[in-house]
C-alpha cells in the first residue's frame, strides 16, 4: 500500500514517521510517498493532508493544479487541522471570511482557529472512537467541526465540540496525532484504507 503525504506544507516528516510506525505495528507492507504533482497523487492508495495554514495550502493547491485532482480523488483521505478544513464542505467564522474553497470530501462545516490562536495551543487526553485508553491530542490553532452531515460519524469530542469524525473513507481530526508517539490514529486510517480496497 502506498500512503501519499501531500507535500505542500505542514508536519510532513512527523506524519511520514507516524505512518511508517503504524505500518510496522499493524504488520502491514506499505510505504509513504511525498505528493507534489498530479502524477504522484495518481500513484497513491490513500492520502494524508497535514496541518499548515489552510488558506495558503488552498492557494498553493490551486496554483499547482492539484486542487481539482483532489476533488476527483476517490481513495481514502485523512486530514489533520488545516487538512480537515480543506476536506470539509464549508466553513463559518474565520473559515468563511477568507473566501477559500473547500474540497467537499466530507459533509462537515468547520470553523478554523476555533480554540484560539497560536498562544492558545494546548494538549489534552481525549476519548477516540473505541480506543481502549485515551489519546493525548495536541491542538495548535485548532479548528472545530461545527456540524456534521447525517452520513458522518463523530469519533471524538472535546468540551462539547467535535474534534474528530469520519464519513465513509474520509477521516478528519482537529488535532495533530503525528506530534505524539502514539500511532493509533494513523493505524486507524491505515485500517480504513486497507478495508476500502
Amino acid at each position: 500500500m502506498i500512503i501519499g503525504l501531500l507535500g505542500i506544507q505542514g508536519d510532513l516528516e512527523e506524519h511520514a514517521e507516524a505512518t511508517r510506525k503504524a505500518f510496522l505495528s499493524l504488520g502491514l507492507e506499505g510505504r509513504v510517498l511525498l505528493v507534489r504533482t498530479p502524477e504522484e497523487l495518481r500513484r497513491t492508495d490513500a492520502l494524508i493532508i497535514s496541518g499548515g495554514e489552510s488558506t495558503t495550502m488552498w492557494k498553493l493547491l490551486k496554483k499547482s493544479g492539484l486542487f481539482e485532482d483532489l476533488r476527483m480523488y476517490q481513495n481514502p483521505l485523512f486530514g489533520t487541522c488545516a487538512g480537515l478544513i480543506l476536506l470539509a464542505s464549508g466553513g463559518v467564522g474565520d473559515s468563511e471570511k477568507t473566501g477559500q474553497e473547500f474540497l467537499g470530501k466530507i459533509d462537515a462545516v468547520v470553523n478554523r482557529n476555533a480554540f484560539g490562536r497560536q498562544r492558545e495551543s494546548f494538549s489534552v487526553d481525549i476519548e477516540f472512537d473505541d480506543f481502549s485508553s485515551p489519546f493525548h491530542a495536541v491542538f495548535i490553532r485548532a479548528p472545530v467541526i461545527e456540524s456534521l452531515g447525517p452520513r458522518g460519524e463523530v469519533l471524538s469530542t472535546y468540551n462539547g465540540k467535535i474534534v474528530a469524525a469520519r464519513q465513509d473513507h474520509v477521516l478528519i481530526t482537529a488535532f495533530h496525532p503525528e506530534l505524539t508517539d502514539d500511532v493509533r490514529v494513523h493505524e486507524y486510517f491505515i485500517r480504513m484504507a486497507a478495508s476500502s480496497k
